[in-house]
C-alpha cells in the first residue's frame, strides 16, 4: 500500500527530537512514524521509576503534542532514496510512504558492552517499560528480603548495583534509595539489616559531564548518605547473585542496573546513510544529512556540528535536541540556516530535595539546586495539562508517603480461563 506523507514532511522517530520538529511545523504538517504513540521525556525517568511521578505523566500522546501531523505505528524497514519512499511495518501490513523531504530523528539505545552474563542478568534504565519494571523488581527485592532466613541472603536481596555514573545512573540510583528507604518503615524485619548501594563507572568521577566541583559536590552527598562509589572500575562479569569488579571485589546482589551508555539506533545501518566511526549519520551545519539534500537527521541518532562549539559536536541530551528541532523546523520552512546553540546548563537530582544546577555560570547545589532542575525538567516537559500533572504529583509526595505497590503483571493479564 502507498501513501504520501502529510505536508511533504515524513519523519522517523517519535522521541524528543522527532516529536518536536513535528510539533514546531504546526499547520504545514507531517506524517510520524514511530513504535509507540506517545513521547517519552526522560530526564523524568527516575521519578517516575521511584514513584514520585505517575509513569503516565512523563509521556506525552503525540496526537495530542502534533494535532497537525499524522502518525503511522510502525518499524522502519527500508529507505528508496532514489523513489523517495520509506517502506514501513505496521500491524496492518506494510505501507510505502512517500515524501519530499526526510527527516531521520531514530534516536539511540542501550550501549551494551561484551560483559559475562551482562545481557542475561543486568537491567536496563532506558525506557518507560525499564522504569515500571525496575521499581516491581527493587520492590520485590524486598519482599524477598524479607521472606530470607539467612542473614546473608537478606543483605543480597538489598544490595543494588548501578554501573554507570551519568546523568541516568547517579539519579536512578538517588531516587530508588529514596523509595526503599520510604518502603522500609513498612519490613519491620529488615530495619537492622545492612543496605548496600553500590555505583561503578570506569571514569575517573562521577558525573563527568558538569563542573568539578558540582560533581564533587554529588559525590560527597552520595557518600554521606552511605553510598559505595567506585570510580575507574569497571564491571568484569555478572551472573544471577555475585556482580564482580575490576578491583576484585565479588558483590553478592540480586540487582545489577545497567546505565553505562548509549549507542545509535542501528537500523540507521540499514538505511544506507554516510554515518560515522560510531554509527551516527553524519549532517552538515544545516541539519542536512551529507551528500543527501532532502534527507536531514538530528537527536541521538546524528553526529550533529554546532556552530557554537566548533569541533565538538552536540552530546545526546534533551536541550540539545530541542533546540536542534527548532533551527530544523525552521529550515524545513526555507528559511535555512547553520545550526548554534550554546548550552545554557547542565543539572541533575540526588534525592531528597537535593541537586545540582550549572545555570548560566551560576553554580547551585543542595535544595535550591534541587528547585532549579525540577524547574527546568517542568519548563520543558510539553503540553499545560502534562505540566499540571507533574506538579499535582509533586505536590501530592510533599504530603503523602511512597505507594509501594508492586505492579509486576501491569499489562500481562492472565487468559480467560486461567487460575
Amino acid at each position: 500500500m502507498r501513501r504520501q506523507a502529510q505536508g511533504g514532511t515524513l519523519i522517523l522517530g517519535g522521541g524528543f527530537a522527532g516529536a518536536y520538529v513535528a510539533r514546531l511545523l504546526g499547520r504545514r504538517g507531517a506524517t510520524i512514524v514511530s513504535l509507540e504513540n506517545f513521547m517519552l521525556y526522560t530526564p523524568m525517568l527516575p521519578e517516575a521509576a521511584s514513584g514520585t511521578l505517575e509513569p503516565r505523566h512523563v509521556v506525552v500522546p503525540l496526537r495530542v503534542m502534533c494535532p497537525h501531523a499524522e502518525l503511522l505505528l510502525g518499524r522502519v524497514n527500508g529507505l528508496d532514496e532514489a523513489g523517495r519512499v520509506v517502506r514501513v511495518e505496521t500491524e496492518g501490513g506494510e505501507y510505502e510512504v512517500e515524501y519530499e523531504q526526510l527527516v531521520v530523528a531514530l534516536g539511540a539505545i542501550t550501549r551494551v558492552l561484551p560483559v559475562p552474563g551482562l545481557a542475561e542478568h543486568a537491567l536496563g534504565f532506558k525506557s518507560l517499560a525499564d522504569a515500571i519494571h525496575l521499581r516491581n523488581h527493587v520492590l520485590r527485592q524486598l519482599e524477598l528480603a524479607d521472606a530470607a532466613m539467612d542473614p546473608a541472603e537478606k543483605e543480597r536481596h538489598l544490595t543494588f548495583v548501578f554501573v554507570g555514573a551519568g546523568y541516568a545512573g547517579v539519579e536512578a540510583l538517588a531516587e530508588l534509595s529514596d523509595l526503599v528507604h520510604d518502603a522500609l518503615r513498612h519490613y519491620p524485619r529488615l530495619r537492622d539489616v545492612r543496605q548496600r548501594w553500590v555505583l561503578v563507572d570506569a571514569a575517573p568521577k562521577i558525573l563527568p559531564e558538569i563542573p568539578s566541583r558540582l560533581g564533587d559536590y554529588a559525590a560527597r552527598q552520595l557518600v554521606r548518605r552511605g553510598f559505595d562509589i567506585r570510580v575507574s572500575t569497571t564491571l568484569e562479569s555478572a551472573d544471577d547473585r555475585v556482580a564482580v569488579l575490576s578491583d576484585g571485589e565479588r558483590i553478592g546482589t540480586a540487582t545489577l542496573v545497567w546505565t553505562a551508555g548509549v549507542k545509535a539506533n542501528p537500523l540507521l545501518g540499514e538505511l544506507g546513510l554516510p554515518l560515522d566511526e560510531r554509527g551516527r549519520v553524519r549532517v552538515d551545519e544545516t541539519l542536512r544529512v551529507e551528500d543527501r539534500p532532502d534527507v536531514w537527521a538530528l537527536g541521538d541518532c546524528a553526529r550533529v556540528p554546532n556552530a557554537a562549539t566548533p569541533g565538538q559536536p552536540d552530546p545526546p541530551t534533551c536541550q540539545h535536541a530541542l533546540r536542534q528541532a527548532r533551527r530544523l523546523a525552521k529550515n524545513l520552512r526555507g528559511q535555512v540556516a547553520p545550526y548554534r546553540y550554546r548550552m545554557l546548563g547542565q543539572v541533575a537530582t540526588l534525592g531528597r530535595y537535593k541537586g545540582i544546577a550549572d545555570v548560566l555560570g551560576l553554580r547551585l547545589r543542595g535544595f535550591p539546586g534541587w528547585f532549579v532542575t525540577r524547574s527546568y525538567h517542568l519548563y520543558q516537559l510539553p503540553l499545560l495539562s502534562r505540566k499540571l500533572r507533574v506538579v499535582v504529583d509533586w505536590t501530592v509526595s510533599l504530603f503523602f508517603r511512597r505507594d509501594i505497590a508492586e505492579l509486576g503483571m501491569l499489562g500481562h493479564p492472565s487468559r480467560l480461563g486461567d487460575g
